[in-house]
C-alpha cells in the first residue's frame, strides 16, 4: 500500500492538464485510465475568432465577460499574432471588465485591464445575475466563450437589449485518435474503473456522446458503481442532466478536486470481514489484511458476484453469466482457482457442492 488511492483505478478523460492531473493522482498510489475526450482547436487557426475579433475593434465595448484564463490569454496573443492587440486593448480601456473566477481575473490584468467585480462562485449564473441587475440595455457586451457557445447566458443578455458580440476563443473538438476514450468507456462499463475524473464541460458531454449504443448503460453505471468527480459546477452540468451524482470540491481547482476524490474514494469501499481476514474491494483489486493484491478481470467478476450475494451461495449458472467472456462450465472453475490465488487464502471462498459457491462469512 502506498498512498491513499492505493489499488484504486481512475478514469481520467481531461485534454488540457492532463498531465498534472494525471502525476497528482499517482502519486496519492493509484492507477490511471486516460482516455482523452476532447481536443482544443489551436487560436491562431480559428478563423472564427480572427473575424470576430475584427467586428469587436471597430469600436469600444461597455463591458468585456472573461469567462477563463487560457481562453483570455490566448484571444490575446493571438490578436498580437494579426497585429490587432493594441486595438483590441483600447477597444476594452473603458469597459466594464467581469472576470469569472480568480484565475481569469489574472488573466485579465496580465492584458494590462482592470477588472470591475468577479463572483465569489465563480459562476456564469452570479455574472449574469450581476450584468442583469447592473443593465445592459444598449449596451455592447463582449462574452468570451469558453469551448461551446452560451445560449441561455448570451440570449438573456440578448434579450435584455445588449447588443453581444461572442468570442469564440477556441473550441473543443473529438478527439483525433477517439480509441483510448473508447477503451476507458469500455473499462467503465466492465467494472474496471473506481471513479472517472472531468474538468470541462465539454469533456463530459463528449463521453455521454461517443458511448453511442452503450449510453444507457454507461449512465447506470456511473450512477450507481463509479464516483464520478467534477471540478465545479459548470464541468457537472452534462452528467448531472443525465441523472448522474457529481462529487465537486468547494473550490473549483484541479488540486481541490483531487483531495476531494482522495477523502470520497476510500469512504466508499466496499469492506467485508471473511474467514477472519478483512477485505476491501477495488476495481481491479483487494486489500487483504493491510495488503494490496490485484485481481484479473474474470476472477474479480467472480468475486463482485460473490460479494453482493453476501454469503449466500451463487449458483455457477450465474457466476458463468457474470464472467465477462462467458464460456462453459469449467470457466467458472478456473475462475475460482484463481480467484483463491489472488486472495492469498483459499478458505475464503467455500464450494457447496452440488449447488455453487459462497464467501466464507455469515449470510446477510
Amino acid at each position: 500500500m502506498n498512498g491513499p488511492l492505493a489499488g484504486f483505478t481512475i478514469g481520467v478523460t481531461a485534454a488540457r492538464r492532463a498531465d498534472e492531473l494525471i502525476a497528482l493522482l499517482e502519486r496519492k498510489g493509484a492507477s490511471v485510465i486516460h482516455g482523452p475526450a476532447i481536443r482544443i482547436l489551436p487560436l491562431p487557426d480559428d478563423a472564427e475568432l480572427h473575424q470576430a475579433t475584427s467586428r469587436l475593434v471597430l469600436a469600444p465595448v461597455d463591458v468585456v465577460v472573461a469567462t477563463t484564463a487560457i481562453g483570455f490569454r490566448g484571444w490575446f496573443e493571438a490578436a498580437e499574432g494579426w497585429g490587432l492587440a493594441s486595438r483590441l486593448h483600447r477597444a476594452m480601456e473603458g469597459a466594464v471588465v467581469l472576470p469569472r473566477g480568480p484565475k481569469a481575473k489574472g488573466a485579465v490584468r496580465a492584458a494590462g485591464l482592470v477588472e470591475t467585480w468577479s463572483p465569489t462562485s465563480e459562476s456564469n449564473a452570479e455574472l449574469l445575475q450581476y450584468l442583469l441587475r447592473m443593465g445592459v440595455a444598449g449596451k455592447r457586451v463582449a462574452v468570451q466563450l469558453h469551448g461551446e457557445p452560451l445560449p441561455d447566458f448570451v440570449g438573456s443578455l440578448r434579450a435584455a437589449g445588449a447588443d453581444v458580440v461572442e468570442i469564440p476563443v477556441y473550441r473543443w473538438e473529438p478527439p483525433a485518435d477517439i480509441a483510448p476514450l473508447d477503451r476507458l468507456i469500455d473499462a467503465v462499463l466492465a467494472g474496471q474503473v473506481d471513479a472517472l475524473t472531468f474538468t470541462s464541460a465539454p469533456a463530459a458531454s463528449s463521453v455521454l456522446r461517443t458511448a453511442g449504443e452503450r449510453y444507457g448503460d454507461l449512465v447506470e453505471a456511473l450512477r450507481r458503481n463509479v464516483l464520478v468527480v467534477g471540478v465545479g459546477a459548470i464541468t457537472a452540468g452534462p452528467l448531472v442532466a443525465a441523472g448522474i451524482p457529481v462529487v465537486q470540491p468547494v473550490r473549483s481547482r484541479i488540486g481541490s478536486m483531487v483531495r476531494e476524490l482522495t477523502v470520497e474514494l476510500p469512504a466508499r469501499a466496499t469492506r467485508l470481514r471473511i474467514a477472519s481476514r478483512d477485505m476491501e474491494m477495488r476495481a481491479q483489486a483487494v486489500v487483504i489484511d493491510g495488503e494490496l493484491r490485484p485481481v484479473a478481470p474474470a476472477p474479480m467478476a467472480v468475486l463482485r458476484t460473490l460479494v453482493a450475494a453476501r454469503g449466500r451461495v451463487v449458483s455457477r449458472q450465474d457466476l458463468l453469466a457474470a464472467l465477462p467472456s462467458g464460456g462453459e462450465e469449467h470457466a467458472v472453475e478456473t475462475a475460482i482457482g484463481r480467484l483463491r490465488t489472488a486472495l492469498g487464502s483459499p478458505q475464503m471462498v467455500c464450494t457447496v457442492v452440488k449447488r455453487g459457491y459462497r464467501l466464507a462469512m455469515e449470510p446477510v
